[in-house]
């Protein structure tokens, strides 16, 4: 599946906070993303950036006044609202959010906003007493009840001096919230517990051993089973990633650590996703003290870490969905045969690692998939994110009933990227 937004005709909102420059950075964002972006203003919001620069960034006029005196005019807020996939409110001022909360429409954006039937995406940025005042807070929940999403804003230093919530948050954090808003909630109900990156057993306080996971087959896995609706939980061994947004996320570095982790949440979960490449061995003694090379000749002894996906496959509860992973170098189809059968999984998906477009460290993969009936399906090479819906596709499908291979719901990609009420 594409990134949600694009080919997607967005319309940015812009109010007169002093985070309206960043709104430019967001348009740009966005259009990088193959969106195709319209610019509404508000008055106050002009003091602060110019509508040019959104003119320029954006390709099309900028709408400022309601009554412009072009031959657009009165209507433009009615056109602009049939054609819209999803609306994004970049800062929402206590202004304009108390506005929208009771039906006002007196500017351009308060009046359009009334007519949009897509998804609107308000995002609050203010002084920190202000977005905590009492009425603020009644506006923004009333605006959940109506069916908008409220992507919080950061906490941190504002400009007037002051710190706390109200920093408007970073943009793939909004982006984030316009690709949720998009995409049908067909995991909405479901638990879902993913694993990612490696582990690392250490040898001295400087040493470790591990492997060369980078994590991100098991974060793009917890990104679009968020998107699609699902509660997730995320567990991770060390890795440079960001956590994902609106993803519950622990933090492990060993094996055990990531074992109690994991047997903390699996209780919970319909679906468990065992992405992480646990490191198997771990010395049976650590130096408490770093290890000089005149030691280098010393003769290390290991044991076996435990077998999580083992683990949790003889703990399965019913209608639970185990799903494992198997990085190879060679015999890829035995193997992952192998653990499918001894690991009592649903699905578990394979592929060869060393290649330079897929598996480690790289941000696209080409995986097979090995199901309990016998069959097989090779998915081609993408980008990690794309391989991640399609798993969350056949995953369901598994939940559906449907024939192994196919996802009931979802023959094609339509049908998630249509949209929904938010």
């Amino acid at each position: 599946m594409p990134d949600p937004l694009r080919d997607k005709q967005i319309v940015v909102g812009v109010c007169g906070g002093i985070a309206a420059y960043k709104a430019a950075a967001f348009v740009r964002y966005l259009m990088g993303c193959g969106a195709a972006v319209r610019v509404i203003m508000t008055e106050a919001a002009c003091a602060f950036v110019g509508p040019v620069t959104f003119q320029a960034l954006s390709g099309h006029p900028v709408w400022t006044r309601m009554f412009s005196g072009d031959t657009e005019g009165a209507i433009r807020h009615i056109e602009w609202a049939r054609k819209a996939d999803a609306v994004a409110i970049v800062p929402a001022t206590a202004n304009t959010i108390a506005k929208l909360a009771h039906g006002i429409a007196d500017d351009p954006i308060s009046t359009f906003v009334l007519a949009v039937r897509c998804p609107v995406v308000v995002c609050p940025s203010m002084n920190v007493h202000m977005f905590e005042n009492r009425t603020v807070q009644a506006n923004i929940e009333r605006l959940r009840q109506v069916g908008m999403h409220v992507v919080e804003p950061a906490s941190g230093p504002l400009a007037c001096g002051e710190e706390g919530p109200g920093r408007l948050p970073e943009l793939e954090t909004i982006a984030e919230g316009l690709r949720w808003a998009l995409v049908t909630q067909d995991m909405a109900g479901e638990r879902v517990l993913v694993t990612a990156g490696p582990t690392r057993e250490a040898l001295d306080p400087v040493r470790f051993l591990s492997n060369a996971s980078s994590g991100k087959m098991g974060f793009a896995l917890a990104r679009t089973a968020r998107r699609r609706g699902a509660e997730v939980v995320l567990i991770s061994g060390p890795t440079a990633l960001s956590d994902p947004d609106g993803v519950r996320t622990i933090h492990v570095v060993t094996a055990k650590e990531m074992l109690d982790a994991v047997m903390a949440e699996a209780a919970e979960a319909t679906i468990v996703a065992k992405a992480a490449a646990v490191c198997d061995w771990r010395s049976r003694e650590v130096s408490p003290h770093k290890l000089k090379k005149d030691q280098s000749d010393a003769v290390w002894a290991f044991e076996k870490t435990d077998d999580i996906l083992e683990t949790l496959g003889k703990q399965k509860k019913d209608g639970q969905i185990l799903v494992g992973f198997a990085a190879e170098t060679q015999d890829l189809n035995t193997n992952a045969r192998t653990k499918l059968a001894q690991k009592h999984l649903d699905l578990v998906v394979a592929n060869l690692v060393g290649k330079e477009d897929s598996g480690f460290e790289v941000d696209t993969n080409r995986v097979r998939l090995f199901y309990p009936d016998g069959r097989e399906e090779d998915l081609p090479l993408m980008p990690k994110a794309d391989v991640a819906d399609a798993l969350w596709d056949r995953i369901m499908g598994l939940r559906a009933g449907a024939e192994p291979g196919k996802s009931a719901l979802y023959e094609s990609g339509d049908a998630r990227s249509a949209g929904h009420d938010p």
